[in-house]
Order: C-alpha cells, then sequence, then structure tokens
C-alpha cells in the first residue's frame, strides 16, 4: 500500500502514519509530541488552514487493485453493521474536517465545547417518549461527540472479530482510542479557554500556570491535526479488504 502525504514546506514532517505504528495505543504524553513533531507552530489563521487543506491527513493515494472480503462474522452481521453505524462515521469525519477545523481555526472554544459535548442523562420523563428520548438526547450531542460518532466507529471495528478479535478490528479500535485521546485534549483547551478549567491538567500545560491565548491556540491545532492523522488511519484499517458492495469510507482532507 503506497501512501502519499501533501505538505507545505513548515509542514514537511507532518505526521504521515507508519504501518509499523497503527492500531497502538499512545500515551497522552507521546500523543503531544507526536502532534509537535508534526506541526511547527502554525504562525497564523492563513496558515492553519493551508496546513489542514493541503496535508490531507496522509491521505491514501492508491486503493488495493484486488480487494477481498474482509474477514467477518458472516456477511449478513457486516451489512447490518455497516448500514447501522456508517452513516454516523461518515458524518463525523465530515464534521471533523469542516465543522471542527474552522472552530479550531478560529479559536472558537464555545463552538468547540458544543461539538465535543456529550448527550444529557437520560431523565424520568424521557421514559414517556416513544423513542425514550433517544431523538431529543441525540439532538443535544455534539456533531463529533463520543456518543455520536466514536462509539459508533468502535462497534463497527467489532464487526470484523469472530469468536477471537482480529488485527483487523485491534488497529481500528486503536484508532478510536487515539481519536478518544485528542478529544479529551480538546475538550480540556476549550474549558481552559473559557476560563473553565486551568493549564496542568491531562497534557500539562504550563504546569498549572494559566496557559495564553496563544499557547491554547497552538496545542488546539496539534491535537486537531493528530486526530486527523487518526481518523485515517481508521478509514484506511476499515477500507482495507472491505467488500467490494460497501463504500469506501472517506479520509479527512
Amino acid at each position: 500500500m503506497k501512501f502519499v502525504a501533501l505538505s507545505l514546506a513548515f509542514l514537511s514532517a507532518a505526521s504521515a502514519f507508519s504501518p509499523s505504528e497503527r492500531g497502538s495505543v499512545v500515551s497522552p504524553s507521546q500523543l503531544q509530541e507526536n502532534a509537535k513533531a508534526a506541526v511547527v507552530s502554525p504562525s497564523s489563521r492563513k496558515d492553519f488552514l493551508q496546513a489542514s487543506s493541503v496535508l490531507g491527513f496522509s491521505v491514501a493515494a492508491t486503493l488495493l487493485s484486488s480487494p477481498q472480503p474482509a474477514l467477518a462474522r458472516g456477511r449478513a452481521t457486516l451489512e447490518k453493521s455497516y448500514q447501522r453505524y456508517s452513516p454516523r462515521i461518515i458524518a463525523g469525519g465530515k464534521f471533523y474536517g469542516d465543522d471542527l477545523r474552522n472552530l479550531i481555526e478560529k479559536n472558537d472554544w464555545a463552538g468547540i465545547k458544543d461539538a465535543l459535548q456529550e448527550p444529557p442523562a437520560r431523565k424520568k420523563e424521557d421514559l414517556q417518549k416513544p423513542d425514550s428520548g433517544v431523538a431529543a438526547r441525540a439532538r443535544a450531542s455534539g456533531g463529533f461527540s463520543d456518543a455520536r460518532v466514536l462509539v459508533a466507529a468502535d462497534l463497527f471495528a467489532g464487526a470484523f472479530t469472530d469468536r477471537s478479535i482480529t488485527p483487523k478490528t485491534k488497529k481500528m479500535q486503536g484508532a478510536v482510542e487515539k481519536l478518544r485521546t485528542v478529544v479529551t485534549g480538546l475538550q480540556s483547551v476549550a474549558a481552559q479557554g473559557l476560563g473553565e478549567e486551568k493549564a496542568g491538567g491531562l497534557f500539562g500545560l504550563g504546569g498549572g500556570k494559566q496557559a495564553s491565548p496563544a499557547e491554547l491556540s497552538k496545542q488546539a491545532r496539534e491535537l486537531y491535526i493528530a486526530g486527523g492523522n487518526a481518523w485515517n488511519e481508521y478509514v484506511f484499517d476499515a477500507n482495507e479488504d472491505l467488500a467490494l458492495q460497501f463504500d469506501r469510507f472517506p479520509y479527512v482532507k
């Protein structure tokens, strides 16, 4: 499989994921270091837009010439999982590449917080509704919330496992865990930007010292690019050997 990483001069060391590293779950500190190595402090909003649009987060340039049906718990089970979860996965990737990128480019901390917001807890009155309040709770969740997107990605990865977990499932779920780490980091940065949290949390910004707007902006961009690479890692593994009857998942560009 050939990968082509498009990059600008200041992003020549962009974080194109290595096949030997796919599927491994990294610690927050490792993820931060990897992201820092990928980005050389975009100096302006224009730089960030150019970086995220041209880099393409290591989009694969070629597909397998002769894809074979993936091993799963029967074609019927895979079909049901694809029909159930693929719309949420595809919509999540589009939201990440468009809406979330724009929010981060603008340093819109309130918007980022809402984009990653989990649905509210179920209330007693929800039980009186025809759908037990599922629709209303879903509308209250963010476009890239764990419940809306990452749970679906995790469950779809399990469709490629039968009696024992397969390497394909492990790699896909490993990418999901990286995305969860990124989401947690972005939630922390957004909370700091809104004055709801002090620095020195998960990613240790400033060791307790209040981070400056420039530091928060830089951190958000680093996390966004790390998450984009993790997302495309998931997409690559999901598409690999996927039966021809299924549409391929699009990469974040």
